[in-house]
């Protein structure tokens, strides 16, 4: 066997698993360009979709679901965040798309979409589905090592599998490794020994190999999409121009120095949660007066139990929404906001903060900041989305000593910016061949390969 020979029994290729359907088969309800993201997807058979928010995931879902179910003759099933079944099911209805509400297995129907709420997954069997979603799928970054777990073994046995988020974070090598996992495309270990190495004396952080960049990301484009506008993908943007946002960066005094002449800035944990403590009435006043002397909608998020209790308190027609809620009460109010009917809702991003759409609101306010990019990213994007109407007024309330945080969640957004960046370079160019195979990266030598005397061979 020649050594070249060799080298291609040892690269890695990604089969697709997928079908292709006619272009007149796909609803002619969709814009070309989500058309031509269905076909892709089906044809690749297990894919994710990291589209920005407002772009039609939903309908893209709902069609490659569909499309799925028919050709298998089986059900599919959408796993989608707590509320949002109910706002898939109105798309569905606009969509000319039947979706039925699921909460557990005997509710399932054969060759039909079905969606339930990531909770109620242990109701149902893998084997009753062709096709399977996660609607939301950065959400598994929220959930503990056990769900998650639950989760990929349930999709195991299961052919087709999409994945749909606006936040692949492509820079968080957990959320890399969850995406890959579930969609059988490689495993952590594979994606670590093969793109990246330990940064610094740690099993925790890891840091592309220099080398590896550009393989990484021809590996990512080929398995997952990532666009912010139509334009990523060579169409036109009409339609798809997001209103202005303007962030209200308001910093509340914190007067408990301890010891200190003025008020230094909290860096480690305890020292946040000190100065949350100590400027928490400040940070709900203006929050309250903000709501109360507007007759507008208004969201408000909060980080801590302590300030979504004061803040309901202090806003008399809001409602809050919180972890020991019932699911009931979670939807309804959800619901309502998104509907118009509710004029102030508080809660938390790790509760509301994913899938609805709350395009009726044009007003944010955060109480307070931690340090997770994606909470701040997703909780914008419920109201700031293809869709809205108006400039969104977004507030953040902070205490004066929270520059750290503040400068950490900019940092990210920077990095996010331009991991972003890199995906969609490389996915463009390959959305109209529809590449679904991979190679392992190409070595590019910088030093020539000198033999010594002694294996070189004699005449």
């Amino acid at each position: 066997m020649k050594y070249q020979d060799f080298l291609k029994t040892k690269q890695c290729h990604v089969k697709p698993v997928g079908f292709d359907v006619d272009a007149g088969e796909i609803n002619q309800k969709l814009f070309d360009w989500q058309a031509q993201i269905v076909r892709w997807a089906l044809r690749r058979g297990r894919a994710a979709l990291f589209e920005d928010c407002g772009l039609g995931k939903t309908a893209q879902q709902l069609e490659w679901a569909r499309l799925v179910a028919n050709h298998t003759g089986k059900a599919v099933l959408i796993l989608a965040p707590l509320a949002v079944a109910d706002q898939t099911v109105r798309e569905g209805e606009k969509f000319g798309v039947e979706v039925n509400r699921c909460r557990e297995g005997s509710d399932v129907k054969s060759e039909a979409v079905n969606v339930t709420n990531y909770e109620r997954i242990d109701k149902f069997d893998p084997a009753d589905f062709g096709g399977i979603v996660l609607d939301e799928s950065s959400i598994l970054k929220a959930y503990d090592g056990k769900t998650r777990k639950q989760i990929t073994d349930f999709a195991k046995g299961i052919e087709y599998r999409l994945c749909c988020t606006a936040t692949p974070a492509p820079n968080d090598l957990i959320e890399l490794c969850n995406h890959a996992e579930f969609l059988d495309i490689m495993s952590g270990k594979e994606i670590l020994a093969l793109f990246f190495r330990q940064d610094g004396n740690t099993t925790h952080n890891w840091r592309l190999k220099g080398h590896a960049r550009e393989s990484f990301w021809q590996w990512m484009a080929e398995w997952s999409v990532a666009i912010r506008r139509p334009s990523d993908v060579g169409y036109d943007d009409k339609g798809y121009v997001l209103p202005q946002l303007v962030m209200h960066e308001e910093a509340v005094q914190n007067d408990s120095h301890e010891g200190w002449l003025f008020a230094m800035e909290a860096k480690t944990l305890a020292e946040r949660r000190a100065s949350r403590r100590d400027t928490l009435e400040k940070r709900v006043a203006r929050a309250a007066q903000l709501c109360n002397e507007s007759g507008e909608q208004w969201l408000v998020w909060c980080d801590l139990n302590a300030e979504g209790d004061a803040i309901a308190a202090a806003i008399p027609d809001c409602v809050q929404v919180k972890g020991s809620d019932t699911n009931d009460h979670k939807e309804k109010t959800l619901n309502d906001f998104a509907t118009g009917d509710l004029r102030v809702l508080v809660s938390k991003p790790s509760i509301a903060g994913f899938g609805m759409n709350f395009q009726s609101c044009h007003n944010v306010i955060f109480v307070g900041l931690s340090d997770s990019y994606e909470a701040f990213y997703q909780a914008i994007r419920r109201c700031w989305r293809f869709g809205q109407k108006c400039p969104v007024q977004c507030y953040v309330i902070c205490s004066d000593s929270d520059g750290a945080v503040v400068e950490n969640i900019k940092r990210k957004d920077d990095q996010a910016r331009t991991m972003f960046d890199e995906i969609v370079r490389h996915y463009a160019p390959r959305m109209s061949i529809g590449a679904t195979c991979r190679n392992e990266m190409d070595y590019r030598p910088q030093i020539p390969l000198v033999f010594p005397q002694w294996l070189k061979s004699v005449a």
